[in-house]
């Protein structure tokens, strides 16, 4: 029996936006992850895009869809099929965070709204194991779960302007970074030279949705060198490979 009841709703002339329960679940995602391999095995020929969010999965055809019906009962019968104990490779990856209060821009405010020391703060993000929910506002912005409950903030009532690119943030239970220069309302606690999303690369953004990413506390000088190797295109991401 499939593990979720679904619903399955016309989301314009070429898409199927389905959904999950209404929450954020690691066994949802890897539930959708699931659905999403089975149906680009069985639709690969078709040419179809799919985009998944915390309890979404969208799937776009290359054509209108003439027959909402008949295209709704295939993917319940994919979706039927699945198998749930399913092994599939995701990628731990070991992200270096330089905390220096030069980049930290909120981290004495943090400290002060929860009442507890900017180390406690740094010990916090960096003892926890974060999941990639899915990737967007921004291309390579990666929405992460699993953020510790003492840091949980909501976003600034007025967003700044400009938030430098590599920004380490914290808005409301998640926390993410910033791909790119932008505007941005989250509360900014370190920086990272990495680049999250790169064009000239093969492949521009390097991680996937129910990947896990683990922050490594570093020093600004160690931040420096990691930017001068990254701007070099020769800096190598640390990673190892898990199972869901």
């Amino acid at each position: 029996m499939p593990k979720y009841q679904l619903t399955y709703k016309p989301y314009g002339e070429r898409a199927i936006l389905i959904e999950w329960p209404s929450r954020i679940s690691e066994a949802i995602l890897y539930d959708i992850l699931a659905f999403k391999k089975a149906i680009l095995k069985e639709k690969k020929q078709e040419g179809i895009d799919l985009n998944s969010a915390y309890c979404s999965l969208i799937v776009l055809f290359k054509n209108d869809i003439i027959d909402f019906k008949t295209q709704v009962s295939t993917l319940k019968n994919i979706y039927t099929s699945v198998n749930k104990e399913h092994s599939q490779n995701y990628k731990l990856w070991k992200i270096p965070v330089c905390y220096h209060p030069d980049f930290g821009l909120d981290l004495e405010f943090l400290a002060q709204e929860k009442k507890i020391s900017v180390d406690s703060i740094i010990e916090a993000h960096t003892k926890a194991l974060y999941t990639v929910y899915f990737i967007g506002f921004l291309p390579g912005f990666l929405y992460l779960g699993g953020l510790d409950e003492l840091l949980w903030m909501p976003r600034k009532g007025t967003p700044r302007l400009t938030i430098e690119k590599g920004s380490v943030g914290i808005g409301g239970n998640q926390t993410g970074v910033y791909p790119n220069e932008s505007p941005g309302g989250w509360n900014i606690i370190g920086n990272t030279a990495i680049d999250f999303f790169n064009i000239k690369n093969d492949i521009p953004c390097f991680a996937n949705p129910g990947d896990k990413i683990k922050c490594i506390p570093i020093s600004k000088k160690e931040h420096q060198d990691i930017k001068i190797l990254v701007e070099a295109g020769v800096y190598q991401i640390e990673s190892e490979v898990i199972h869901d």
